[in-house]
Formats: C-alpha cells, structure tokens, sequence
C-alpha cells in the first residue's frame, strides 16, 4: 500500500515536471517583441549629449555600438564605446522581452561604475518606443528614479534618452543618445 502510495506521488511529480516543462518551452519562444529589438542588430554610430549641470550646455560625443541577437533571437548585447569628458567609456546593455511578465527587461552595466542597471517597462501600442523604469541610489544624488525611453525612427535610426527623478520629485533630462546605422 505504501508502496503504490510512492508510485502514484512519482508519477504525479513526473506529470507536474512535464507540464512544467511544456510551460516553459512556450514562454522560452521568440516573438514579435524580439523580433523588434532584432532591428536594433547591426553597428551603429552614435552621437549622445549628455547633461552634468541643467544650467549648462550638454557635453557631446561620438561613439560606436555593436548590437546583435544572442541565444537563438531572445537577447539583443549591444556592446559600446564612447568619451566622457574626454575620457574613453565601454558598456554592455543586455535586452529582452519576458514572455512571462509581458515586460521588456534591460540589464546594463560598463566601465563607468561597479553597479549594475536594472530597468523594466512596456512598448507603446504601436511598438515604436519602449519605455522602462530603474530604481538606483546614486552616490551623489542619492535615491534616483531612472525612465528610459527608446524610439524606433526608421530601420536605420533609433534614439535612446535617459531621465533621472530626485527624491524631490524633480525630473530632468540626462542623456540623449542617436542611434545611426553604419
């Protein structure tokens, strides 16, 4: 009795292993939303400005971007390069679309700090812009709310913005980023 007792458990977990399984299969498909960042593949040349004080002009720079799918179209890895007043900066951004979450989800981190980013967020109806969020406390600045805007131009120019809200509540512009195809 106890016996068949163990036997029908196994099979139940195995059955639940299976479906689990099945479950995962299907989310682990590429879509449409991974099609679209499949347009940001290529290299790129980019032209960012990026704002230290609101009260001054932007400081400028012209930087390279290596973008391409990873794992069978699920991840786009854009690989960068830029300056930062004058000084050479190197990244990696890793994006995907969770089928789970129904969420794009961006880790990004680079040769500027020792943290990593983790932003979050949705396309528009229309696909061309995702916007995401990220919490971070800033050494300088302290808590900082992050919103990330990327828009879809056309198949050879995208944008990227960055803004950072206080804890004041004060929003402000940090960084503009034109993203053109070599």
């Amino acid at each position: 009795m106890i016996m068949e007792a163990i036997k029908e458990k196994k099979q139940e977990v195995k059955m639940d292993i299976e479906a689990m399984t099945e479950v995962y299969a299907k989310l682990a498909i590429p879509g449409a939303p991974h099609k679209m960042l499949a347009k940001m593949e290529g290299s790129w040349i980019t032209r960012s400005r990026m704002w230290m004080d609101p009260d001054k002009p932007p400081e400028e720079s012209v930087g390279t971007s290596q973008n391409k799918m990873i794992y069978d179209g699920r991840f786009l890895q854009q690989e960068y390069t830029d300056t930062m007043r004058g000084n050479p900066v190197a990244g990696m951004v890793i994006t995907g679309f969770d089928n789970n979450t129904k969420k794009y989800v961006t880790v990004s981190f680079g040769s500027m700090s020792s943290g990593m980013y983790l932003f979050e967020g949705t396309a528009s109806a229309d696909g061309k812009t995702i916007t995401q969020e990220n919490s971070y406390v800033e050494p300088i600045m302290g808590a900082m709310v992050y919103r990330a805007v990327t828009r879809f131009i056309d198949n050879n120019t995208y944008t990227f913005e960055m803004f950072g809200t206080d804890k004041n509540g004060k929003e402000m512009k940090m960084m503009e980023s034109s993203y053109t195809r070599k």
